[in-house]
Parts: structure tokens; sequence; C-alpha cells
């Protein structure tokens, strides 16, 4: 079975709430969806969500890798030498991340189809189902404390805070939503780079003082600032999560040779895709780190790829699959089904996607 051609597609879906971090500020979700046509007639999914403040693509960028680069090489292989397919997308660009991931999935999307599988049994099978959180945007207290509420309302248990604009009233922030949902819930903090090494201890000493219970610290400091990163990990009790710090399996193992976090986030979009995700799961396994598997604005097919993963391994225990909760609609068919926070698998083969509405087709 051979790729025949390769299209590339459009969609932008709005979102419910404009979505904000410590770097961006986003109210419409814009993916590049890739479809890799075979000569039997299958068809493989994939999709690129530019995050050009911290991937570094943009829709123009993905575009001219995929055209310029990328589909040139593919078209005319064999799907069954699907090593020899990643080997080629991964070799054919250095960095885009997004747009290695999308051919990556696409690639396993197919093989999955090919022997009539879903692939998260294809890659282990670990569980079918999984709680993910839910992502509270930084805003004022008074406002994140309302929509923390309206979360749990709605059946999650697991909150992810968005921190890192301001330290002291970040505090306020925690504090807010912590009395606002009492103390069973699950309250993890994403401060996207926002501190320095040495404010983001005071910070988190602060609020391990205040009781506020705080599961993890996702990124506090600046991605490239490794060491910082170890001295925050090293000089607070509070778990600390390594998320812009590891795009690639050599950013793990930098990672875990320097002990400088307690959990990996892996991102597809970051991983460029399931085989290198599966290197910087293994790696972590094997020095007693766990991983979470989240992801950036992304429709229904990029989450599908990375519930696939996240199911598919026992080391990955925490999830942060949100995204097509903050969106206004969602075009995709299948892939995934959702039971309140419980994000179910497909059993149909590959990654399930059924059909793609509303695709602007751009080549």
């Amino acid at each position: 079975m051979k790729i025949k051609s390769i299209e590339v597609g459009k969609l932008t879906i709005p979102l419910k709430k404009p979505f904000k971090t410590a770097l961006r500020v986003l109210a419409v979700s814009e993916t590049l969806v890739i479809k890799l046509n075979t000569d039997e007639g299958l068809v493989g999914y994939g999709a690129a969500s530019p995050t050009a403040v911290i991937t570094g693509d943009t829709m123009g960028s993905i575009r001219g890798a995929l055209a310029e680069a990328l589909i040139p090489q593919l078209v005319g292989m064999d799907v069954m030498n699907y090593e020899a397919l990643i080997a080629k997308v991964n070799s054919g660009v250095v960095r885009n991340s997004s747009t290695r991931a999308a051919l990556d999935m696409a690639i396993y999307d197919l093989v999955g189809k090919m022997y009539g599988v879903p692939v998260y049994r294809m890659l282990g099978g670990h569980k079918d189902r999984f709680e993910t959180d839910i992502t509270v945007s930084v805003n004022s207290p008074e406002e994140m404390s309302a929509d923390a509420k309206g979360y749990i309302s709605d059946g999650f248990t697991t909150l992810k805070m968005k921190v890192g604009v301001g330290a002291d009233i970040d505090i306020l922030r925690v504090k807010a939503v912590r009395d606002a949902v009492g103390p069973d819930i699950k309250i993890r903090l994403d401060a996207n780079q926002g501190w320095n090494a040495k404010e983001a201890v005071r910070v988190i000493r602060k609020m391990e003082d205040m009781g506020l219970d705080i599961e993890l610290v996702e990124q506090p400091v600046k991605y490239h600032d490794f060491e910082g990163l170890k001295f925050v990990t090293d000089n607070v009790m509070t778990p600390v999560l390594a998320d812009e710090s590891v795009f690639s399996p050599e950013d793990a193992l930098r990672i875990i040779n320097m002990r400088a976090a307690d959990i990996i986030n892996i991102k597809l979009m970051k991983a460029g895709g399931i085989h290198n995700a599966l290197k910087i799961n293994a790696m972590a396994e094997s020095a007693g780190i766990e991983c979470m598997v989240g992801c950036m604005i992304e429709n229904k097919i990029g989450i599908a790829a990375a519930s696939h993963f996240a199911a598919a391994k026992k080391n990955v225990t925490r999830m942060d699959l949100d995204a097509p909760f903050l969106l206004a609609a969602e075009p995709v068919e299948g892939g995934i089904s959702f039971d309140g926070p419980m994000i179910v698998l497909s059993e149909h083969p590959g990654l399930g996607i059924v059909k793609v509405n509303d695709l602007e087709i751009l080549s």
C-alpha cells in the first residue's frame, strides 16, 4: 500500500471564550489538516496546530515545509515500511515539530487501518479511557474562581490554572480558586515560563505555607533555563513539570540526567508526533519519571492522536487534553468521545476519524 497523494486543508474554529496564558491570548483555533491518500483507498488523518510562541510554527511555515520539503519525499512510499516513512519525516526538516507531528499521526492512523486495530491497542493498550483536567485561563482572581466553579459543576475534578502573569497576584488567583472549589479538587499550575527561578521558589513556597495543596507546577521558568528549572525542583516540595523545556528525546535525556524536573509533559506538537513521544516516555519510565500528555488548542484529530498515545502507556499518569471542551464547534467526527471529563477511545481502526466537515482544501 503506497501513498498516492497528500492533501492539505485548514480548519478554523472559534473558542467559547478567549484562551489566556502568560504567552498569548487566542480567540480562534486554526489548524492545518493532512490527508494521506493511498492507492488502496485508505486515508490517514493528521493535524498541525501552529503555536508560534512555543513551537515557532506558523500556518505559513507548516505549509512551506510540507510543500517544499516533505510531501515530494513521501508520495510513492510504502506504508508497510512505516519506520522508513517516519524516518523520512524526521530527517526531511529540522525543527518544524508541528509539521512532523501531523504527518507522523497520519502515518500511525494509516498503519492502524492497515492492520485493522486502534492505534492505542497497537502501541500497548494500557487503558481505553481516562480523565482529563481542564484549563482555567489567567484572568482576575474573581473571574478565575467563577470559571473554576463552572468547570466543577460540569463534572471536572482536576483544574489546570494558568498563572505566570504577576507573581504576587498569582498567589491571590490560586487562593481564590482553592477557596471556591474546596479541598477535594486537584489544582495544577502552569506558569508558561512566566517566573524566574528565585521568584518561582518564593511563590511556590508561599503557596505551600498557605496550604493551597498544589498537585504540580508546570514550566515555572524560561524553556532554555535548565539550571533554573533544576533550582526550582530542588528547592520546593511541590512536584515540578517540564513542558516547553522538552521538545525532543534529546531534551528529555538532558532533563533526566540533570534531574531538573519531577515529571515530563509530552505534547505531540512539540515532540514531532507519536514516534518521538514513545521515545521520551520510555526514557522517562526507565528513570522513574512519570509523564503527562498535553496539547495545544487543537481539534479532535490531534487530540485523538495524543489520546491514543496516552491510553497506550502505563507511565502516562496525567492527562491535559481538554482542547475540545474549549472549542465552540467540532467539525471532526469520530476519533474519541467524551463522558463528562472522561475521554473514551474509539475501537475503530487507526485513530478512528470518520469524517472532517468544513475543511477548506488548500492543496
